[in-house]
């Protein structure tokens, strides 16, 4: 490759170049070359100069804009992420509150209801001893009743004639009442 490249090195070399009529292009495609290059410098600074920073204006504006939105963005976003704090913040002090009410509410009802069992015990309580009082008076009453027929019965045998029934209802009220003032009727007499 080399020898193909030295052969027409060589073969060129032979034929010298020596005016410099050769060596400076001439001058119609010098003119030739301006008005081109003219035409060219116009139509590029006419239309495609313009074009061109219409474009790069317009890509700016663009990336200018998105980075104002990503800004405005980022912006709502931290306000939204900082209402949605305060918002969580809200709610568990509104649990807490929630719960201590409803601790505060289960308490006084279990106070009620303690009070109410407490006082039904006390009716229940009462109508007993009511109750019993009652029946404590009508057996003392039958008792007294029967009492005073077997005293009668036991004073007519002893005696042996019958005695004044009035009188003898007297006597035998009198006893149970003196009986029954000394306590629970066990002491005070003997017997008949």
């Amino acid at each position: 490759m080399l020898a193909v490249i030295a052969s027409i090195l060589q073969a060129e070399g032979a034929e010298e170049v020596s005016e410099p009529k050769d060596l400076y292009p001439a001058a119609g495609e010098l003119i030739i070359g301006l008005i081109a290059f003219l035409v060219l410098f116009f139509f590029t600074w006419k239309w495609v100069l313009p074009r061109f920073r219409q474009v790069l204006d317009e890509r700016r504006e663009k990336i200018q804009g998105e980075l104002v939105r990503s800004e405005e963005t980022r912006k709502e976003a931290e306000a939204l992420r900082e209402q949605y704090r305060q918002q969580l913040a809200g709610a568990r002090d509104e649990a807490n509150r929630i719960i201590e009410e409803a601790r505060s509410i289960s308490e006084a009802l279990r106070r009620d209801l303690q009070v109410k069992a407490e006082q039904q015990a006390q009716a229940t309580v009462a109508r007993a001893q009511d109750e019993i009082r009652a029946e404590r008076d009508r057996v003392f009453e039958e008792l007294r009743g029967q009492v005073g027929a077997i005293a009668v019965e036991v004073a007519e045998r002893v005696v042996g004639e019958a005695l004044d029934r009035k009188a003898h209802e007297r006597l035998i009220e009198e006893s149970i009442d003196q009986l029954s003032s000394h306590g629970n009727g066990s002491g005070g007499t003997d017997g008949a």
